[in-house]
Formats: structure tokens, C-alpha cells, sequence
């Protein structure tokens, strides 16, 4: 993984798309051993140090100038893109009931920011894309698994009533915040205990980001919510108390850590396609990429609408607001074309389909667990592949350039 980041660079070529090409070679190597994802491991040990990081780092100016923005892309984009591949999904794949086409759907509902900003460095666009796309990347996680656990219930035979599944997100969403602000207030305690014992200290903002995800989840609320405003308090406490020192011991400690984690993330998505497949009949693998490519192209449709329809409202609001929405919140349709183009799929998506379980309540098999997990290990590969590659070419040819003027990270 170290070996193939350096030569993405040098070659220019998007790290992501290299390393899960290599993935998917190193996977059908014969001699390969199988490696086996425990989705509880991967949650854990890869959505709150990367969840933690991007809070810390996001711009908060930024996050609440475009605070409609993020929140529009982050929690209604991923109920309509649910909805819109369960829709094709049910009318298009044979076999597939509405409960489980929403289960496909909810699994490819969230885009994933560590895909997006992967592809995204090093190309200098402003500082108000990255913020919309990291910002919407911090919260679209809880509304993707909110949406997959709901319709997982509904393949199991529960039944889904719309007041007590609003509810029960609220309850996740708020729970998640007051964890994440318990937490917070308290590792603010400590570390103005300790802040001159700079290895004490750095261990606690390590340690931190996993304490407050297990805890929300053992309490049944939003775990990443949690880890996204503890990393959003800590942010901006540290920097005014911390020496420099700690910082920038900090500051290389987390770039190595998420540098990690990242690679393996991409490799590890390439590694189980060819796993996949192995489930998989060979005459339905065609159509089943097929159907995937359909499923992509749909999700990106529906991800351009909305993007563009929300700057047309923020002009609306703008117009007639007389100050309440600022000029800086306003999107140009460069951007809206390169935060629609950014909607790859990842990590949270390989997860959380193979996290289907096995069987249900009543010992039957899961019907069509392995053709929701190739069609939603197919889509991610595509979506990192495909607008992998055309991003950069994307941004080239708009000739967008990072603004002197733009909110810059704290």
C-alpha cells in the first residue's frame, strides 16, 4: 500500500484507483488467502479515526456558512437516492421485493468523503467545496445506516410505520450529539490537566474517537454523530491551548494515522471483489454489472438534481432573506458540477453489505444477500474508478482555482 501511494504520485494517477486495481489483482492471485471483513471491526477501527479527523479539520466558518447545503446533501439526498435505486431496483432485478431494494438502496445511499478527498488532493479547488463534501460526508454516514437498519427490519418481517422511523432517527441523531458533547466537555477537562505532557496528551485525542463510537452505540444512538462533535469541540479547544509542539506532534501522528487507513481501505475493497464473484453464478455476473452501472447512474442523476436545485433555492432565499443568507453560502454551477461528480461510494458501503445477515429471524436464508453484495461492491468499485479518473480531468477542464477569499481551515 506504502509502495503503490508513492507511485500514484508519481505517476499521477488518484491513489484510490491504483490501489484498489492492485487490490483486485493481489485478490485473484491463486495462492491469495481469503480475507474475511468483520463489518463490526471495520466500523471500528476505520469510521472514527476518519470521522474524528475530518471534524477536526473542517472549516466550522465553512461548515455553517454552507450548513443548508450539507445538510440538504447529507441527510434528504440520502433518503432520495435510497428511494431512487430502490425503485430501479425492484422494477429492474428479478427477485428483488421492496424491502430488500431498499436495503440496496440504503447501502449506496452515503457517498464516502475518504474516496472523494483521496481523488480530490492535490487538485486545489476552494475551500467551500471541500468543506460541503467532508461536511456532508460527517453526517451522511448516520442517515445511510439509520435508512439500512431500518429496511434490514423490514426483510426480517417488521413492519415499517413512518412516525416511529422518524422518530427513532431523531432519537439516534440527538442521543449522538449529547454523548459527543458529554465527551467532549470532559476530555476538555482532562487535557487542560495534562496539556503540557504532550504524549499524554495526543493519547487522549487517540484513544477518544473510539471511546465515544462504542459508547453511543452501546447506548443505541449515533455512534459517528458522536465521533463528529467531539472532534468538532476538540478542534477548536486544542488549537488554543495546546503548545505548538503538541500540535504539530499531533498534527504528524494523525497525517500518518489517517494515511494508513486510508490505503488500507482501498486496497481491502479490492481484495473482496474477487471473493464476490466467487458466490456469484457466472452467467448472472454480466447483468449483475449491468444492473450496477444502472444503479450508479441513477444515484449520480439524483445527486446532480439535488445539488442543482439547492443553488437555485439559495439564490431564492438570498434574494428574499435581506441578510439572513449570506453571498459566501451561494453556490456557482462549477461547484455544484464537481460536488455532483464527487459522490463515490466506499468504505461504509462495502460494510454495510456484508454485514447482511446471514439468516433471519426464522433461520431461512437471507434472500439475495449475495446479489446485493456484488452489486454493491460492483457500484463502489465503479464509482471509485470511473469518476476516480474523471475528476481531476473534470476540474482541469473548468479551470476551477482556489479563491484567495475563501473561508479558510482553522
Amino acid at each position: 500500500m506504502v509502495g503503490f501511494s508513492a507511485m500514484a504520485d508519481k505517476i499521477k494517477l488518484p491513489y484510490p484507483v491504483l490501489l484498489v486495481g492492485v487490490g483486485i489483482i493481489v485478490g485473484f492471485f491463486p495462492s491469495m488467502p481469503k480475507i474475511e471483513l468483520d463489518p463490526e471491526i471495520v466500523f471500528l477501527i476505520f469510521l472514527p479515526p476518519m470521522l474524528y479527523d475530518s471534524a477536526f479539520n473542517i472549516s466550522f466558518q465553512g461548515f455553517k456558512t454552507h450548513f443548508s447545503t450539507i445538510g440538504g446533501m447529507s441527510i434528504a439526498l440520502v433518503f432520495l437516492t435510497t428511494t431512487g435505486i430502490a425503485v430501479l431496483a425492484h422494477y429492474l432485478i428479478p427477485g428483488m421485493t421492496w424491502p430488500l431494494s431498499f436495503t440496496l438502496g440504503a447501502i449506496l445511499s452515503a457517498t464516502d468523503a475518504v474516496a472523494a478527498m483521496g481523488i480530490t488532493k492535490g487538485l486545489n479547488l476552494p475551500h467551500h467545496i471541500t468543506t460541503i463534501l467532508e461536511g456532508e460526508s460527517l453526517i451522511n454516514d448516520a442517515s445511510g445506516l439509520i435508512a439500512y437498519r431500518l429496511a434490514v427490519a423490514a426483510v426480517s418481517g417488521t413492519a415499517l410505520v413512518i412516525w416511529k422511523a422518524g422518530l427513532e432517527f431523531l432519537v439516534l441523531l440527538i442521543g449522538g450529539v449529547v454523548v459527543g458533547v458529554l465527551l467532549g466537555k470532559l476530555l476538555e477537562l482532562v487535557l487542560k490537566l495534562v496539556k503540557n505532557n504532550s504524549t499524554v496528551a495526543i493519547s487522549f485525542t487517540l484513544l477518544m474517537p473510539f471511546v465515544a463510537y462504542l459508547l453511543a452505540e452501546e447506548l443505541h444512538v449515533s455512534g459517528v454523530i458522536a465521533v463528529v462533535i467531539i472532534g468538532m469541540q476538540i478542534s477548536r479547544f486544542t488549537k488554543k491551548i495546546f503548545p505548538e509542539k503538541t500540535k504539530e506532534q499531533s498534527r504528524s501522528i494523525w497525517e500518518i494515522i489517517v494515511f494508513l487507513l486510508n490505503g488500507l481501505i482501498f486496497i481491502l475493497i479490492g481484495l473482496e471483489f474477487p471473493y464476490v464473484i466467487k458466490n456469484i453464478q457466472h452467467q448472472e455476473i454480466w447483468p449483475l454489472i449491468g444492473y450496477s452501472f444502472l444503479i450508479c447512474l441513477v444515484a449520480l442523476v439524483i445527486r446532480m438534481a439535488r445539488i442543482f436545485l439547492q443553488r437555485i433555492r439559495l439564490e431564492k432565499s438570498f434574494l428574499k432573506s435581506k441578510g439572513r443568507i449570506t453571498e459566501d453560502s451561494l453556490l456557482d454551477w462549477k461547484s455544484c458540477l464537481i460536488i455532483g461528480w464527487s459522490g463515490m461510494r466506499g468504505i461504509v458501503s462495502l460494510a454495510t453489505a456484508i454485514a447482511l445477515p446471514m439468516t433471519l429471524s426464522d433461520g431461512t436464508p437471507f434472500p439475495q444477500r449475495d446479489t446485493i453484495i456484488f452489486i454493491a461492491v460492483a457500484a463502489v468499485l465503479i464509482t471509485i474508478v470511473i469518476q476516480g479518473l474523471t475528476l481531476p480531468l473534470l476540474v482541469k477542464s473548468l479551470n476551477i482555482k482556489q479563491s484567495p477569499h475563501s473561508d479558510s481551515f482553522i
